[in-house]
């Protein structure tokens, strides 16, 4: 008996996620799994104006190109590396040749 009573205590200090899967889900909605599209001359100089405005510790909302279709993603700039074409978004690389879109959020 001393067993059960050992383990129903360990299992009250185990983490509880009511919404296990959830994230997966919201994750899998953001994604348009679509072609990638390429950007015309008026919408490539309106992605580099706005990626001016990117800098390294700011806060932005990126719209990109990742395997089958098209992911949105919200964080802090950690890296970017103009020369390497790359943007880090937390922990997420990204190409810019994959960036659809790009806003600072303030």
């Amino acid at each position: 008996m001393e067993k059960n009573s050992k383990a129903d205590r360990a299992r009250q200090f185990m983490p509880f996620s009511p919404l296990r899967g959830f994230e997966e889900l919201i994750r899998a909605e953001l994604k348009d799994e679509s072609p990638k599209r390429e950007l015309s001359e008026y919408d490539a100089q309106r992605l580099s104006q706005k990626m001016q405005a990117v800098e390294k510790g700011c806060l932005v909302r990126v719209t990109y190109y990742e395997g089958d279709g098209y992911v949105t993603t919200e964080g802090i700039v950690s890296d970017f590396d103009i020369p390497m074409r790359r943007l880090r978004v937390v922990k997420k690389e990204i190409l810019l040749d994959d960036i659809w879109d790009i806003e600072r959020i303030h």
